[in-house]
C-alpha cells in the first residue's frame, strides 16, 4: 500500500512509497482503512527531531477511517464501522485512568516504540504508535473511537488531535472564565481552537498573537478580539488590561522563549496554559522570587487536559450547535501525493490546518 515515509529524523521532505505494509494484527487489534488525516505540527516536530521518534518512521496522527478487520476479543467495534483515531488510548486501569486523568495515561505510549509497519528494506515506526499518512493502519482496539454517520472523515480526524488540544486547553485545564481577558500565542489549528474554546466560556477579550498575517485574519474570524504581531504584544497588554497583564494566556508554540513572554504576560495571579509541545533540551528559566512573589499558575495542558473520548463527544455537540467552526479550519485539502506542498504550507504559516484524503 502506498504511505508517506520519513527515512531519517532531520529529512525535510517524505517519500510517498507503494511498498509498506500494515504489521502487528491480531488478537486485540483493528485494521483501519485511512480516509482523512490532518497535518499536525506535532508531526513536523517529530520529524525534525523536537520529539522524540524513532525512525524510519510514517508520520500521522490525526486520522480518521472505517474499520476493514478486527482481531479476536475485540468488542464493541464492527467492520465498516466509521470511527476516528486516538493516538492515546485509555486503559482504564492505571492509577492516571482511576482518577479520571485518562489524558496521562502511559498505555498509549507504550506502542509507539513497537514498529507497526515493514517494507522489504525493513521495519518502519509509526508515529506516536499510529502513522496515518497512509492507506492502512493496525493500531489497539482502544485508539478506534466510533464517529457518528453525519461527522465528515476531514473532521473527525481533526478532532482527533487538534481541536480537542486547543478546545480543552481553555475549557478543562485554563477553566476560562467569563468576561476575562484571553492572550493566545501562536494560532495554527490548535490555537485558533483555543480562541474558540476562550470564546465559548466567555472570554470578553481575546487577543490573538501570531507573526503571520493570515494567521492574525483568521483568528479574528474565529473569535478573536483583536491580533497582533508579536512585536505589538506589550502594546495590547498595555491597552487591554491597562499593563496588568492578561488573565489567562496560551502558549500554543512549544518554545521556552516564548513561554516565557506569556508568562511576562500573564497578569499577578493569573494563569499562564502552556499547550505547545516542545524539546526535552528547551528549558523555561523562571526565578523562585517571581514565582512565589507574582503567584501565577503555570497549568501544562496534554492533550485538552481531560478524558478524550468526552471531549470528541463535546466537540462533535458543539460543531451540530454550530458553536465552533470546524470547517473552515480546513483551511487546504491535498491528497498523499502532495504532501511535501502540504509540509511546505505548515512551516510557512499559510494553512491552519491541511486535511490529506487518502
Amino acid at each position: 500500500m502506498r504511505a508517506a515515509v520519513l527515512h531519517e529524523i532531520g529529512q525535510e521532505k517524505l517519500e510517498v512509497l507503494d511498498d509498506v505494509e500494515a504489521v502487528g494484527f491480531g488478537p486485540g487489534k483493528v485494521r483501519i482503512r485511512v480516509r482523512a488525516t490532518g497535518l499536525c505540527h506535532s508531526d513536523v516536530s517529530a520529524m525534525n527531531g523536537v520529539l522524540p521518534q524513532p525512525a524510519p518512521f510514517i508520520p500521522g496522527h490525526e486520522g480518521a477511517g472505517e474499520i476493514v478487520d478486527i482481531g479476536d476479543g475485540v468488542s464493541g467495534l464492527n467492520e465498516g464501522q466509521r470511527v476516528l483515531l486516538c493516538w492515546l488510548p485509555a486503559c482504564g486501569v492505571c492509577p492516571a485512568c482511576k482518577r479520571g486523568q485518562t489524558q496521562l495515561c502511559l498505555a498509549g505510549f507504550m506502542n509507539a516504540g513497537t514498529p507497526n509497519f515493514k517494507r522489504p528494506g525493513g521495519d518502519v515506526f509509526g508515529f506516536a504508535g499510529t502513522g496515518t499518512f497512509t492507506e492502512e493502519v493496525v493500531v489497539d482496539a482502544g485508539c478506534a473511537v466510533p464517529i457518528p454517520d453525519d461527522v465528515p472523515f476531514d473532521i473527525a480526524a481533526l478532532i482527533g488531535c487538534g481541536v480537542t488540544t486547543g478546545l480543552g486547553a481553555a475549557i478543562n485545564t485554563a477553566k476560562v472564565e467569563a468576561g476575562s481577558s484571553v492572550a493566545v500565542i501562536g494560532c495554527g489549528g490548535v490555537g485558533i481552537s483555543a480562541i474558540q474554546g476562550a470564546r465559548l466560556q466567555g472570554a470578553a477579550q481575546i487577543v490573538a498573537v501570531d507573526p503571520v498575517e493570515s494567521r492574525r485574519e483568521a483568528a479574528l474570524r474565529f473569535g478573536a478580539t483583536e491580533a497582533v504581531a508579536p512585536d505589538a504584544l506589550a502594546d495590547a497588554k498595555q491597552r487591554v488590561t491597562a499593563g496588568e497583564g492578561f488573565d489567562y494566556v496560551f502558549e500554543v508554540v512549544g518554545k521556552s522563549a516564548t513561554a516565557r513572554t506569556a508568562y511576562e504576560t500573564t497578569r499577578r495571579g493569573g494563569t499562564l496554559c502552556v499547550v505547545g509541545a516542545g524539546a526535552l533540551d528547551d528549558f523555561l528559566q523562571l526565578n523562585m522570587f517571581e514565582l512565589f512573589f507574582d503567584e501565577k499558575r503555570i497549568l501544562p495542558s496534554m492533550y485538552g487536559g481531560g478524558d478524550v473520548l468526552r471531549s470528541y463527544e463535546r466537540a462533535i455537540a458543539l460543531w451540530r450547535a454550530g458553536r465552533i467552526d470546524l470547517e473552515s479550519l480546513i483551511t487546504h485539502r491535498v491528497p498523499l501525493s502532495g504532501i511535501n506542498e502540504a509540509l511546505e504550507q505548515m512551516r510557512t504559516g499559510v494553512a491552519l490546518r491541511t486535511c490529506i484524503g487518502i
